[in-house]
């Protein structure tokens, strides 16, 4: 009888390791990701995080808003974050400031430029000369949508501080609200940002800055080189999640995206969404992949250059790694 009991308990105690083992290896890994704005304009991102393409390779996603490249940067570089998701400009400052552990673009997920110009009055009919002698609340000097607005400007003949004044002096959170307090008589806004300014009377789009810009490798995926080396599995269960989360969106209707992504956005109505991701879907926001190519990165940097915020471009092998785009695109169809 003893027996039979002892050999009862080692069973269970046998039984009880095993299901703690399997249990241990099915635990998921926190990533702390911190994005530079919460957009549907990063709509794929929240498509792998609600249909469950993080879980799937063994990532439990910590998502913060960073409000702005530069604090999101400075949240990778002093390890508040493990992740960041920001313009790659973030990057090249980064590594021309000599910092030993720099920050590393494993992947990217737009192409274009996110922000919508906002007016006072509907404009149907609206033209760039007739931002002469006006004022643009433009977000920080040396971010990507500020040096993007003056090279659109620029494209249309405006010259930023002579034909048209650009502020900078107001922080990247809280341009809606100086614009709504009546600062400036223009300003850049994301959606859905832009859009409930819109429904609540308070401001109209009148162009986008996206469509004008043109091709730039907008906002990508980064981490500390030191990160990325010791954590590759990490990088490229991420980067995976990411690509399916792009591949989703490009096989479904703006109405399933919406709806996917509602749990992210739920002050903005559902026709709201479908508006914004037809808006950002029909000037070819999204990349097809998330492959940073070295073009891409140059076009960049000589928008930066443009901006006069640049005199050293950053080495492209040094800054991007194309390893884990390039797996996920060969493994995942």
């Amino acid at each position: 009888m003893v027996r039979k009991f002892i050999v009862f308990v080692l069973v269970s105690l046998l039984i009880v390791t095993m299901f703690l083992s399997g249990c241990k290896t099915n635990e998921l890994k926190t990533v702390r990701l911190v994005e530079v704005t919460h957009s549907v304009f990063y709509a794929p991102q929240y498509v792998a995080i609600t249909q469950g393409f993080f879980k799937e390779e063994g990532i439990e996603i910590e998502l913060t808003n960073g409000k702005g490249a530069d604090k999101s940067m400075t949240a990778v570089l002093s390890d508040q974050a493990d992740i960041g998701f920001m313009g790659p400009e973030a990057s090249v400052y980064v590594y021309n400031q000599g910092k030993e552990d720099y920050a590393v673009n494993f992947a990217q997920l737009t192409q274009k430029d996110g922000s919508f110009l906002v007016g006072r009055q509907k404009d149907p009919n609206f033209t760039f000369d007739k931002l002469k002698g006006k004022t643009i609340i433009g977000g920080r000097k040396g971010g990507m949508p500020e040096m993007t607005l003056e090279y659109v400007l620029k494209k249309h003949d405006l010259m930023p501080g002579k034909d048209v004044n650009v502020r900078t002096d107001i922080q990247f959170a809280v341009m809606a609200g100086a614009f709504t307090g009546g600062e400036g008589d223009y300003v850049t806004l994301f959606e859905p940002t832009a859009s409930l300014l819109e429904k609540e009377g308070k401001g109209y789009i009148v162009a986008s800055i996206g469509k004008e810009g043109g091709y730039i490798p907008y906002t990508c995926y980064s981490a500390k080189k030191s990160y990325i080396e010791e954590n590759p599995e990490i990088i490229q269960g991420y980067t995976n999640a990411i690509y399916k989360g792009m591949l989703w969106v490009q096989n479904h209707t703006a109405e399933e995206i919406a709806e996917a992504i509602q749990p992210q956005f739920p002050d903005a109505d559902k026709d709201i969404l479908v508006t914004l991701i037809n808006r950002y879907r029909d000037q070819d926001t999204w990349r097809p992949d998330p492959v940073l190519t070295e073009k891409g990165l140059n076009h960049m940097m000589e928008i930066m250059e443009l901006a006069g915020e640049l005199e050293d471009r950053a080495p492209y092998e040094k800054i991007v790694t194309t390893e884990f785009a390039k797996k996920a695109m060969e493994s995942i169809k």
